[in-house]
């Protein structure tokens, strides 16, 4: 197990990153402070902590909306310390089906910046 993920929640995030490159996006794979990060074109999009993927969405977008309202989703807070990013939505490991929707959502969200 990771120092902040166990090993099913890395092996879901490798498998959604392999997905989004095997489907063509030309995303990067990364680390940041000792997480596995997806990035687009250098900037951050995705970001596995505490078994739950961080996704950037934009704050008050209706895709952030849809993200927050599916079961377990919360801001994302990867270092647990109550100051959680207002613009990402963290979506828990036994709702990785809804991950591939979310990265896409946040791919077309920094395409958009």
């Amino acid at each position: 197990m990771g120092r902040f993920n166990s090993d099913e929640a890395v092996s879901e995030f490798a498998r959604l990153a392999d997905e989004l490159i095997d489907g063509g996006a030309p995303v990067e794979r990364g680390m940041m402070m000792g997480r596995p990060i997806l990035k687009l074109g250098g900037r951050m999009f995705a970001a596995l902590s505490h078994d739950a993927v961080g996704f950037t969405l934009g704050a008050s977008t209706p895709e952030h909306a849809a993200a927050l309202a599916i079961e377990g989703a919360d801001l994302f807070d990867p270092g647990l310390s109550g100051r959680a990013f207002k613009d990402w939505v963290a979506i828990p490991l036994d709702r990785s089906d809804r991950w591939p929707e979310t990265a896409a959502a946040a791919i077309a969200h920094i395409a958009r910046r």
